[in-house]
């Protein structure tokens, strides 16, 4: 990891790193957080962010061939393998600046680039969690308790910041994204249920129909499903 105040750096370097720090948050976040620089630049969180999903996305190609996690086809995996490690960093400038806010108001005295920081070493977890995932129901919960500890291990090694009071806020919205996750996944495998349901009925009718039968069926079929999406 670049030494604070350092002004130049070496990606080669940092790449190299990446499995070093991951697993160095992963065992031992209080220690990591704790001497953890709070500045000297973007580049090393960036690239490590990339870094880190680039590894998620070979996950969920690995998932995808035994037909569990996000992805659904081969060319959906490499899209993930491709997109991952540019919309991970990215999207941790938004995930940053909600952080930065919540830690300003619990009396936080570190800037936007700590919590870039904070924010691109805690997604470390992401691989694991994006195996995890696969776990109905429980998974996704486990790995949003995961990265809540990590973020109030951040918030009091890094933000100087009691862990009670950043257990209270942030346990406030684990329970939140938790329902809502929840809630998310039990519709949709409800929905996917009921689609496999409406398929195999109509590969049951399609059998014996004649051409213009049949589209009218699929058509059926159609309106069906939009009717069962806007039941959900």
């Amino acid at each position: 990891m670049e030494q604070q105040g350092k002004t130049s750096v070496n990606i080669g370097d940092i790449v190299r790193e990446i499995p070093t720090t991951a697993v160095r948050v992963i065992t031992n976040a209080t220690t990591f957080f704790r001497e953890m620089p709070k500045t000297g630049g973007y580049v090393e969180p960036i690239v490590f962010a990339a870094g880190i999903g680039l590894a998620s996305g070979i996950v969920t190609a690995i998932l995808a061939i035994f037909g569990l996690g996000y992805a659904h086809s081969v060319g959906s995996a490499i899209l993930y393998i491709i997109l991952m490690p540019i919309f991970t960093p990215l999207f941790g400038f938004i995930g940053a600046l909600i952080l930065y806010i919540i830690w300003k108001i619990l009396g936080s005295q570190e800037s936007y680039e700590t919590a870039y920081r904070c924010g691109a070493y805690v997604s470390a977890i992401s691989p694991l969690t994006t195996l995890i995932n696969a776990i109905p129901y429980i998974g996704g919960i486990i790995g949003l308790l995961w990265f809540t500890y990590l973020v109030v291990v951040a918030s009091s090694e890094v933000h100087a910041i009691d862990r009670k009071k950043a257990w209270t806020v942030f346990g406030i919205i684990f329970i939140i994204f938790g329902i809502m996750s929840l809630t998310s996944e039990f519709a949709a495998r409800r929905m996917a249920s009921k689609t496999e349901k409406y398929q195999q009925q109509m590969g049951e009718k399609f059998k014996d129909l004649s051409p213009k039968e049949a589209q009218k069926a699929a058509q059926e079929f159609l309106k069906q499903m939009q009717k069962q999406q806007g039941e959900k």
